[in-house]
């Protein structure tokens, strides 16, 4: 099976990602934050470098879904998807001015033609954190890049998500409010996580 987990920036998911493949022996696939030459520029100068982010993140995405594609014998446990990337992230920065006209058509014909080679996940795991649950996340973790990332940008990150959650009708899709929970520090949170998960993919 493909599980991805998927939400806005301090959402949870690297952490809920690893720790469902520690519990369930599942493969791990992390978003590509580490290493990324384009991320911190990006904060910086968003206009400068949001095309040259969101082809490098596409690129990495479709190298992982090429790598699921091709693993028969396992389930796979995702950090965000390639879906997230063109239909919140690219949009947001389109219509809020960032990414140009021309940009953005590029980006989208790219885009188009890698999706005619790639499947929707078995399952999405939609993390729904408000902003005050984003800010205090992002701070704890303590990303320099990301220390200025503004309350409007997620905002309107918030708002794409729930767009793209009400419209998804490609497969299933399992949304958990996260904003009291704290599963990476309470059993108790991450278990009522498994249960959700063994009722939607076992049917237990």
């Amino acid at each position: 099976m493909h599980i991805a987990i998927i939400g806005n920036i301090g959402a949870g998911k690297t952490t809920l990602t690893q720790m469902l493949g520690d519990y369930f022996k599942w493969e791990v696939m992390y978003e590509a934050v580490e290493g990324n030459p384009y991320l911190a520029d990006f904060y910086m100068d968003m206009e400068r470098w949001a095309f040259n982010l969101q082809i490098y993140f596409l690129n990495n995405r479709f190298a992982q879904v090429q790598t699921i594609r091709e693993t028969t014998y396992a389930t796979i446990v995702q950090d965000r998807t390639i879906f997230e990337d063109a239909y919140i992230f690219a949009r947001n920065l389109y219509e809020s001015g960032v990414l140009t006209d021309r940009d953005y058509q590029t980006y989208l014909l790219l885009f188009e033609s890698i999706i005619r080679t790639v499947s929707q996940p078995d399952l999405l795991v939609y993390l729904k954190a408000d902003i005050p649950k984003l800010v205090s996340q992002i701070k704890k973790r303590g990303r320099d890049f990301e220390a200025d990332i503004s309350i409007d940008y997620l905002a309107n990150l918030n708002r794409y998500y729930e767009d793209f959650v009400q419209n998804y009708e490609d497969g299933k899709i399992l949304e958990i409010d996260v904003n009291n929970m704290d599963f990476e520090s309470n059993p108790e949170d991450f278990n009522k996580i498994v249960t959700l998960l063994n009722k939607e993919l076992f049917y237990v």
